[in-house]
């Protein structure tokens, strides 16, 4: 019998350590950021049995289209497993209901398989208009040693790492309010130029208070004047480049490059065996909002990962259609 459980902070990180796929999407202190933000956290073990099969961390999102269930980088199951996913689907659904919500919003950490598409299909779900966490990304294998990660960069990534030694850029991290507040300025200036929406300060605020110490702002500098600032989160066995920012002066320096690296070395310390660069541009899709980092991220040797497109499993028709219609006019305003 499969079975679905509310839980105590202890025992979803008990469980949530039993899943290497796991990232923070999936993680207490994330559903703790949506609560802050005014969203409301819905968390649920999968049983079968009385045996751990899975978990769902999922978020019920306020929107002005319409209340909708969103569920990043999970749920996380065996989604070979026919009659798993499919009760797992039914609780969706039910929780969808119990909460008001028009629609269910998945994006499961499995391939961008055609196989998996049929098995969405198969449930119901619908391809979505939206992208959800970091479909698209390139991943860092950090159980590699120092000199074969630094080997298998792109010959320009790793000459900007040395350069950036070489020209005395430093690297530092910090969790205060200060460097937080730099951060989102800097995206604030960026979002402006670029035309694009950045994360609200309080969602940056309440993500360094909630992941404690395993959040970081990294701040490379040059004689004093800083260059670029980033967020990483550190979460199971993933550090994530969560959000940056930089300065008119980084242009002249590779204070960015000094960041990864550092970051890459510090989770390997730690024991975490992925960094996440956290969102690339699609094959053939040279006006991707991603395009102008693409090249970037992925020139530190890391894996491009193609993770299933987000579904949605549909509670409310009439309703869903004016969201599908509001979501495919933000899809082209945004170039995604």
């Amino acid at each position: 019998m499969i079975t679905f459980h509310d839980a105590t902070r202890q025992q979803w990180q008990k469980a949530f350590e039993k899943f290497d796929d796991a990232n923070f999407m999936q993680s207490w202190e994330w559903g703790e950021v949506q609560d802050d933000v005014g969203h409301e956290a819905v968390r649920r073990l999968i049983k079968r049995n009385d045996k751990l099969v899975g978990l769902m961390a999922c978020t019920v999102k306020h929107a002005k289209r319409g209340r909708f269930l969103e569920v990043g980088a999970g749920p996380l199951i065996d989604w070979d497993d026919e009659d798993l996913r499919r009760a797992t689907r039914d609780e969706l659904v039910k929780l969808a209901r119990e909460h008001g919500c028009v629609f269910v919003r998945i994006r499961p950490q499995i391939a961008d398989d055609p196989a998996y598409y049929d098995v969405m299909k198969q449930l119901g779900a619908v391809s979505a208009q939206m992208p959800l966490a970091a479909e698209h990304t390139t991943i860092v294998d950090l159980t590699q040693d120092l000199d074969t990660l630094l080997k298998n960069m792109r010959q320009q990534t790793r000459y900007e790492v040395r350069r950036s030694q070489k020209r005395g850029v430093e690297v530092s991290f910090d969790r205060s309010l200060e460097s937080l507040g730099e951060l989102h300025k800097l995206q604030a200036d960026t979002a402006l130029r670029q035309h694009f929406i950045p994360p609200s300060k309080r969602y940056l605020e309440s993500s360094l208070e909630r992941f404690g110490d395993d959040a970081r702002i990294y701040r490379a500098s040059k004689e004093g004047e800083t260059l670029n600032l980033s967020m990483i989160v550190f979460s199971g066995k993933e550090a994530a480049y969560y959000e940056a920012g930089s300065t008119p002066a980084a242009r002249r320096e590779p204070g960015a490059y000094a960041i990864i690296w550092q970051a890459m070395q510090d989770a390997k310390a730690q024991g975490l065996t992925r960094f996440n660069l956290w969102g690339v541009a699609p094959p053939n899709q040279p006006h991707h909002r991603f395009a102008g980092v693409t090249t970037f991220k992925r020139g530190f040797g890391g894996r491009d990962v193609a993770y299933l497109h987000a579904h949605d499993i549909i509670v409310s028709p009439l309703r869903y259609r004016l969201n599908w219609l509001v979501e495919l006019a933000r899809k082209k305003r945004r170039n995604l």
